[in-house]
């Protein structure tokens, strides 16, 4: 198996099973002129994203780490009535792609985009959140992993992206600050007491790499 057929197969399941959207095409191709890092989560992966939500019937989601928007409207689509959901972005180039696209998918009203270093606009929310997606800079993983369990509720799910790194995250020697802070979340949550986790390897066009589930079994305050 090999890159080509990872996303080969990726193409022939969002040609099947995910729809073409023109609001989230444009959400794309407007990142992609503003020369964003073309690193937002493909489209079957957006789409797993949304029926978790939908499973969990959340009502307020958090989104670390908004880049150009392509996941927030995919998650904020899974809100019912009266939902909410809270995205931060540390980059304000990113954060004003993002508004655009947020408001062109007419989600306004229930994003609430919040702009600076999440570990310090964190600390200013009021949990709890339903469902809870991390994808932000991977050094501060385990960091943001501690917030979102704070943040939580028993019943919360939280889910972080990118966290097998191309098999790279055995590499216990690693010198990479990516890696280490991806082992640094494994860790936190391998000792966590209030949290049913996994670790499940993803292949696809986005190369070798993996989600982090983490099911909040109590209260945080327990």
């Amino acid at each position: 198996m090999n890159q080509e057929t990872w996303s080969a197969v990726d193409d022939y399941i969002c040609d099947l099973l995910v729809s073409n959207d023109a609001v989230l095409d444009a959400a794309i191709a407007a990142s992609d002129a503003a020369g964003l890092p073309q690193i937002a989560v493909a489209p079957n992966q957006g789409k797993l994203l949304h029926i978790l939500a939908r499973l969990m019937g959340a009502r307020t989601i958090l989104e670390i780490g908004t880049l150009g928007g392509y996941s927030t409207i995919w998650l904020a689509r899974a809100l019912p009535p009266g939902g909410r959901l809270i995205t931060l972005e540390a980059d304000a180039k990113h954060a004003a792609v993002a508004r655009a696209n947020i408001e062109r998918a007419g989600l306004g009203a229930i994003v609430d985009l919040r702009l600076g270093p999440a570990l310090a606009t964190l600390p200013q929310l009021a949990g709890p959140f339903d469902f809870i997606f991390i994808d932000a800079d991977k050094e501060s993983n385990a960091d943001y992993f501690g917030w979102a369990l704070k943040l939580s509720r028993r019943g919360s799910l939280i889910v972080v992206d990118n966290v097998v790194r191309d098999g790279r995250v055995i590499e216990a020697a690693s010198t990479d600050p990516l890696i280490q802070g991806t082992r640094r979340l494994y860790e936190a949550m391998a000792v966590e007491p209030r949290v049913a986790a996994t670790i499940i390897q993803t292949v696809g066009r986005k190369g070798h790499d993996g989600l982090a589930l983490a099911l909040v079994t109590q209260a945080p305050d327990a």
